[in-house]
């Protein structure tokens, strides 16, 4: 597994694909939390929402860069097709927690917030509840599932689309309506902690589904 993470961040990191997600993440914390002040989970809520479309855009990329040959290649050194999309999913959530320490520090940069320890806590659950999401439809959306790029795209901005402006809607905009109307961090972790557990089954749901349409495919 350690092997297929470090092949997959050295061919992410050779070919540059990361460039557009970091750009894309960097840019909307610079205009959502930019001299922003008083409590922390609204500021946070723009973080989390920044890294939903950040890891869509980033596991798109990473599971489309293999060629046919290519992922041949790799299935049959790895031996099991599985192992190779944990460990693509593996090598996104990763990047998603280096991301996060910058989504929890750049707002304390350019802003004057009160913090607390809860708060800190709150930022890095519900960024991760968002990563995790992000990566579950970045998984589906996929070379994997659909060969066609177009077709993946408009499915891809779809589910984010129910996914952010949906009222309601678990995990991520219920997460970030709590968030953006709530300034107390302790009582927003329980619900915060739930939408993690709910994006987590969601990204293993839509893991287990890619791996069986893409082994059809094969």
């Amino acid at each position: 597994m350690i092997a297929l993470i470090r092949y997959s961040f050295a061919i992410v990191l050779h070919t540059q694909r990361y460039l557009a997600p970091l750009l894309l993440f960097t840019g909307l914390m610079g205009v959502l939390t930019v001299n922003g002040s008083g409590p922390l989970p609204p500021a946070y809520a723009s973080s989390a929402g920044a890294l939903f479309l950040c890891s869509t855009w980033l596991t798109m990329a990473l599971l489309s860069l293999d060629t046919a040959p290519q992922r041949a290649i790799v299935l049959v050194s790895a031996g099991r097709s599985f192992k190779v999309l944990l460990g693509s999913v593996s090598t996104v959530l990763i990047s998603c927690l280096i991301l996060t320490v910058l989504g929890l520090l750049f707002p304390l940069w350019v802003g004057s917030y009160d913090v607390r320890a809860a708060d800190l806590l709150l930022g890095v659950v519900a960024q991760l509840a968002c990563a995790c999401a992000g990566t579950a439809i970045g998984v589906f959306c996929s070379r994997l599932v659909f060969a066609r790029q177009g077709y993946a795209l408009v499915a891809a901005l779809a589910l984010v689309t129910v996914g952010l402006f949906v009222q309601g809607m678990p995990p991520v905009n219920r997460l970030l309506q709590l968030m953006a109307t709530s300034s107390d961090s302790v009582k927003l972790l329980v619900p915060a902690g739930g939408m993690l557990a709910v994006s987590a089954a969601v990204l293993l749901i839509s893991a287990c589904a890619t791996q069986y349409l893409a082994t059809r495919k094969d």
